[in-house]
C-alpha cells in the first residue's frame, strides 16, 4: 500500500467521521448516513490495499 493511498484513505475516513458528526449534531439523518457510507468505502479500500500488499510480499 503506497503512502499516497494510505493518506487518501485516512482523509476519506476523517471526512466521513466529520459528516457523521455534523449529521448527528444537526439531526440530519441523510448526512449522518452519508458519513457512515464514506467511512465504509474507506475501510473497503484499506482492506483491498492490504490484500494487494499481502500478495506482493
Amino acid at each position: 500500500m503506497g503512502l499516497d493511498d494510505k493518506l487518501e484513505n485516512a482523509a476519506d475516513d476523517l471526512k466521513g467521521k466529520a459528516k457523521e458528526a455534523t449529521g448527528k449534531a444537526t439531526d440530519d439523518e441523510s448526512l449522518e448516513a452519508e458519513g457512515r457510507g464514506d467511512q465504509a468505502v474507506s475501510d473497503l479500500k484499506q482492506a483491498g490495499e492490504k490484500v494487494k500488499d499481502a500478495f506482493k510480499g
